[in-house]
């Protein structure tokens, strides 16, 4: 994945009289990532989206796309922009097919052959030259896809994608959009209150509360991310193995089990715990840590605010 930043935000405000809705958001986001937006209620999530977009005048700050200012040279930023506001509308009476004849006619940058691609790159081509009226949700989700990305955007921003979607055109979207990222390069942006979709989808998560920027890490460090972890150990001799461990880790905290025992531990002290068990006679059968994921991490940033 190249480092280039193709979006580059800095100091982005936003204030409506003497209330401060965003306040100095400063990140990158490079080529070919999927970047996830989170923040609870009145964070200032949507408001930061419809800056970056153009929609909403900014107070203060800055954003580049691909080098180029969304507020001085709006058109030209745009042009690299594609976009889904949730649920994407549709001409319902005209096909899939002729929906994308018609806005690529309203675009002077969309290339003959670019809608048989992008239908291809969504997987839509049984169904095509179907009334959008016959489409369910998801079927709709992946034209606006194929829409958005008729002008080969380099920065593509969707926000809520999932609502409405059952669990299958859920799946189908975060895989279309894995797949836009790692084989087109493609950067993307989205904002969702599904926190396990967010967690599989993304390859950077950016928390925002009262409008500050409270982190921005990689998915895999921020749902690994602990001094200490639970542990439970799979061991044939639990109340045992128990006795040997008050003597090694000292002071842990350490819950007898049936089939073994869990205790809070350092990453480290895993394998020096795991060699004194054997060291002692002990089997262990299986050694599974007990990682947060992603809701639990936000709650504890967030200190428990909830999801819009």
């Amino acid at each position: 994945m190249s480092q280039t930043p193709v979006v580059q935000i800095r100091n982005l405000t936003k204030k409506v009289g003497k209330k401060t809705l965003v306040q100095g958001l400063t990140f990158d986001i490079p080529q070919g990532e999927v970047f996830g937006f989170l923040g609870p209620n009145g964070a200032g999530k949507t408001t930061t989206i419809r800056m970056i977009t153009g929609l909403m005048k900014m107070t203060e700050g800055q954003v580049l796309i691909n080098g180029k200012d969304v507020e001085k040279e709006f058109e030209a930023a745009m042009t690299q922009v594609g976009a889904i506001v949730e649920n994407p509308e549709m001409y319902k009476f005209l096909s899939g097919y002729d929906n994308l004849v018609h806005f690529a006619r309203m675009n002077k940058n969309v290339a003959p052959g670019r809608i048989d691609e992008v239908i291809k790159l969504v997987g839509m081509e049984n169904r095509i030259n179907d009334k959008v009226k016959t489409y369910s949700l998801g079927m709709r989700q992946r034209l606006g896809l194929a829409q958005a990305l008729l002008h080969k955007p380099t920065v593509l921003i969707l926000d809520e994608p999932t609502n409405g979607l059952d669990p299958a055109g859920i799946r189908e979207l975060r895989d279309h959009l894995r797949m836009l990222a790692k084989e087109e390069g493609l950067s993307v942006i989205v904002s969702s209150h599904l926190l396990t979709e967010m967690e599989l989808m993304c390859d950077r998560i950016a928390v925002i509360q009262n409008g500050k920027l409270i982190d921005v890490k990689p998915v895999r460090e921020m749902v690994g991310e602990a001094e200490q972890m639970v542990v439970r150990f799979e061991i044939d001799r639990p109340e045992e193995a128990a006795k040997v461990l008050e003597l090694v880790v000292s002071g842990a905290a350490i819950t007898v089990q049936p089939d073994g025992l869990e205790l809070t531990v350092t990453r480290e002290q895993i394998a020096d715990v795991n060699r004194h068990l054997v060291q002692a006679g002990l089997n262990v059968y299986g050694i599974r840590t007990q990682i947060k994921s992603l809701e639990d991490r936000f709650l504890e940033m967030t200190g428990g605010g909830q999801i819009v």
